[in-house]
């Protein structure tokens, strides 16, 4: 028998050892001679035919698979590819037509850009991201070598580049804990296209967009026969973005479809209830099967139950701390928190509480059904917009700020802050005071620290959306009035931490206004720099973030004095940035754990809400220069020369004096310490031409008026500086040649000298009628320099008893809400009565060691309270 008939003959052993040794005898046959092929392929193609062949008999086929089998081995052992004779005929034609199809170019290089995308739709599945990587490069290529023969893009190329972008964000949300499982290269790999994907983004970035449009178009074509009578929700697909799975059904366990109805909503959610938190629950099935639920539910109370569960699912799909929500899901999640908070305004019947009687998950309740006609279901609405909130903070904290993705992302704080809003409107319906408080503390910490252009558009953006607040910019004189009354509202709140944060943020709105001494009064008024040490991190940083704003609007101000005191604790630290949570502080001779780190990285405050360090650096320095270049020039002993009103400032023109070559200024303390040397030597317009060149000063506000504040401030201290070093060798000095000296006009003049005599700096009088400064010469005789010196010591030795005995008597009281009630006010009013006795005997011991007057005291008492975060 032959061996092509061998399935459907007999299994005979013996027919298929004889075959077997006739094939053999064959071969070696054929190697000795060769064999005549048209014979074999001729039998071998009545051999298919006769098989067909129903008349013949079986003695004949026998007969011819015998004398066939002769030549079978020799035929086959000569040409292999013969054997396509044994295929049936309607084969041979479909691969004869395969064979006859002529592809031009462009068909082969569509073929093989789909063959690349599907390479990386399968290396997606794995997350092999180097084979991806070397894939797109190609499929680029490619793309690229299409565009040089004018053709357009292709439709999947730009799915590919979506489902790319989708896979990364997912990747990079999961960054830290998805490295650890890669190898290094490919985390290298993975690295690499984040960069290149977002680059190719941009520049097909109109193609992406009519992609997208014609992708919901059609979906919104299908989806408005099924969508009638439901609320309108936008939903995504979690796993796989790039898919549409409307066309397709899902099988449940035992291979029937899965339906969901109204009915069995709340067997399934309290299935799905059950699986949260377990280790193998899929947390993104939970989300599809919740929004299918939620376009079958048809009650209110089934849908407010379908988006509860459904708001706390997409919170807990991203559990780890170190990363953050993608910001398709935050955006889902915010429209479904809109949507429930729209069905609770809409029905006062229903409402959403942290705390209720217990009820029965699986029966349908009405308001009917209760006593009082109101459905309590439990739940949160605030914590929501909290954790909505948190993690919108959290996705600015690990984007590029310097990148237009960041930039993107601060666009929907718009739509947060009419969420917020909305909260707000409900509670303020409901009369819920608690919730309604920390929804307006979120609301103020969003607006505190915006100009008022910022804050106009997002309340515009509130009106726009019809939301129906009573505390809005309409109703409002203006932005100033409205942060008055969110702030008077949350001093009515029993929280004190709330009462406290709102305090702070009217502080700093104040002094972001320029209006110093209203944000320094209430300062004072408050107490809070005796309590703020034992207040949480996030308030300690708010202190400290008001503190420095109060010491820039000073500044701003021409306050010099109160500037320099407010702001020389935090620079004498060498630790700003930590201190205003804008960067981590890395010690020097040890390291930090990864929970500190990761709790110093989850308390930085995005990058749109920094105060400039390097502008604020430049204020402070200026003003240590204004300050302590006079009072150098004043003081003659070296032993008081080595104290110093501004130590890092001393340092910096210490290391300047150092300095053998200085070449052209380049940095901003290049520029103040080449001033501070003009100054000494009474070259004043050099010193304000220094100084108005440092270009940081184009990030201040009103940058005009400060520069001429600044040129004026330098010409009186130039002036200052000035008489304190050249009096000694002067009897008598023309107030002519001060006013040409240094361009002031003869009442400026009259002013600074009057003013220096009668605080003792300058030992002269005043001639008005010559128009001259009698210089008087005192010689102060060792035990007077020793009695002055010892008299300074003694105040500061007072001032330092003071504070303690403030902190022990009367510092324990906050602002409303003093702890021992008339007492500490009692306990308060007589210790400022002390200081201020104690201040009035004290006043005439040494003018010269007094800086200033109540001004600069109470500065250099802020300044002291300066908080630690460490």
């Amino acid at each position: 028998m032959s061996r092509f008939f061998r399935q459907a003959a007999d299994s005979d052993s013996e027919s298929s050892d004889s075959e077997e040794s006739l094939l053999s005898s064959d071969e070696d046959e054929s190697q000795s001679k060769p064999a005549a092929p048209a014979k074999p392929a001729m039998s071998r193609f009545l051999r298919t035919a006769h098989t067909s062949d129903s008349s013949t008999s079986d003695s004949e086929s026998e007969d011819e698979d015998d004398d066939e089998s002769e030549d079978d081995g020799v035929a086959h052992k000569e040409s292999k590819p013969k054997s396509r004779f044994l295929r049936d005929s309607d084969e041979e034609e479909s691969d004869e037509e395969v064979k006859r199809v002529v592809k031009s170019a462009r068909d082969k290089r569509l073929e093989e850009m789909e063959a690349t995308g599907r390479a990386i739709d399968n290396a997606l599945k794995i997350n092999d991201w180097i084979t991806i990587s070397s894939e797109y490069d190609k499929m680029t290529r490619m793309v690229q070598r299409q565009q040089n023969f004018a053709e357009p893009v292709p439709p999947f190329y730009i799915r590919t580049l979506i489902s790319l972008e989708t896979a990364l964000n997912m990747a990079l949300a999961k960054e830290k804990e998805a490295k650890k499982k890669m190898n290094a290269s490919n985390a290298r790999a993975l690295t690499a296209m984040k960069q290149r994907v977002r680059k190719t983004v941009k520049e097909y970035e109109k193609e992406i967009r009519q992609y997208n449009e014609r992708l919901n178009n059609e979906y919104a074509t299908l989806a408005v026969p099924q969508a009638q009578g439901k609320p309108e929700v936008a939903r995504r697909s979690v796993a796989a973005e790039g898919e549409d799975e409307e066309d397709f059904t899902r099988v449940g366990k035992g291979g029937k479809a899965t339906q969901y109805t109204s009915e069995g909503i709340y067997k399934t959610l309290q299935a799905i209830q059950e699986a949260r938190g377990k280790k193998n629950t899929d947390r993104a099935d939970q989300i599809r099967i919740l929004e299918r639920l939620l376009d079958v539910a048809v009650t209110p109370y089934q849908r407010i139950r379908v988006l509860l569960a459904l708001v706390s699912s997409r919170f807990d799909y991203n559990a780890s701390i170190a990363s953050y929500m993608p910001t398709e899901m935050w955006l889902s999640a915010q429209r479904e928190i809109d949507c429930l908070i729209g069905i609770l305004v809409e029905n006062d019947s229903y409402s959403v509480q942290e705390i209720t009687d217990d009820y029965d998950d699986l029966i349908e309740r009405t308001p009917e059904g209760e006593k009082d006609g109101v459905v309590r279901l439990r739940g949160s609405i605030v914590s929501f917009v909290d954790r909505l909130d948190d993690e919108f903070t959290r996705s600015l904290q690990h984007m590029d700020p310097h990148g237009t993705e960041y930039m993107d992302r601060l666009k929907d704080e718009k739509g947060l802050y009419c969420t917020i809003c909305r909260a707000e409107t409900l509670y303020e319906k409901k009369h819920l005071h608690e919730p309604l408080a920390r929804v307006v503390t979120r609301r103020l910490e969003h607006i505190y620290s915006k100009p008022d252009v910022v804050l106009t558009a997002l309340e515009s953006a509130v009106a726009a959306a019809n939301v129906p607040i009573s505390l809005s910019l309409a109703s409002q004189a203006s932005p100033s009035a409205l942060i008055h009354t969110l702030c008077v509202h949350l001093y009515k709140s029993g929280n004190s931490v709330l009462r406290t944060r709102a305090m702070l943020s009217h502080i700093y709105h104040h002094a972001l206004q320029n209006d110093f001494y209203t944000a320094r009064d209430m300062l004072l008024m408050s107490h809070l720099q005796e309590t703020v040490y034992s207040m949480d991190v996030g308030t300690q940083i708010l202190y400290n973030r008001t503190v420095v704003q109060l010491g820039l609007c000073a500044f701003r101000s021409g306050l010099i004095k109160e500037a320099q005191s407010t702001l020389q604790d935090i620079f004498a630290t060498q630790r700003v940035k930590e201190l205003l949570a804008q960067g981590v502080h890395q010690p020097r001779f040890q390291t930090l754990t990864p929970e500190q780190e990761k709790a110093e990285k989850h308390r930085q405050l995005p990058f749109h809400m920094h105060i400039n360090t390097e502008l604020l650096e430049a204020a402070f320095l200026v003003s240590s220069m204004l300050v302590e270049i006079p009072m150098l020039a004043s003081i003659d002993l070296e032993e008081q020369k080595r104290k110093a009103i501004s130590k890092p400032f001393r340092r910096l023109l210490d290391f300047a004096d150092r300095q053998v070559f200085t070449g052209p200024p380049e940095s901003t303390r290049d520029h103040i310490m080449q001033a501070s040397k003009a100054l000494q030597h009474g070259q004043w317009e050099q010193c304000r031409d220094l100084i108005q060149d440092i270009k940081i000063w184009s990030l201040m506000p009103e940058v005009t008026s400060v520069k001429e504040m600044l040129a004026k401030r330098i010409q009186e201290e130039g002036l200052r500086t000035y008489l304190f070093t050249f009096a000694p060798h002067y009897k008598t000095l023309s107030l002519l040649f001060l006013e040409r000296t240094f361009s002031l006009d003869r009442r400026a003049v009259n002013s600074i000298v009057s003013r220096m005599i009668w605080a003792e700096e300058l030992p002269a009088s005043l001639d008005q009628s010559a128009g001259v400064i009698v210089f008087h010469r005192v010689e102060l005789s060792r035990p007077q320099q020793l009695a002055q010196i010892l008299a300074e010591k003694v105040g500061a030795m007072v001032e330092q008893n003071e504070k303690a005995l403030d902190v022990r008597l009367g510092g324990a009281t906050v602002w409303g809400d003093r702890a021992d009630g008339l007492k500490g006010d009692k306990r308060g009013e007589q210790a400022q009565e002390r200081r201020r006795g104690r201040g009035e005997r004290r006043g005439g011991v040494s003018a010269r060691g007094a800086r200033g007057g109540r001004g600069a005291r109470f500065a250099q008492g802020l300044g002291s309270q300066m908080t630690k975060t460490r």
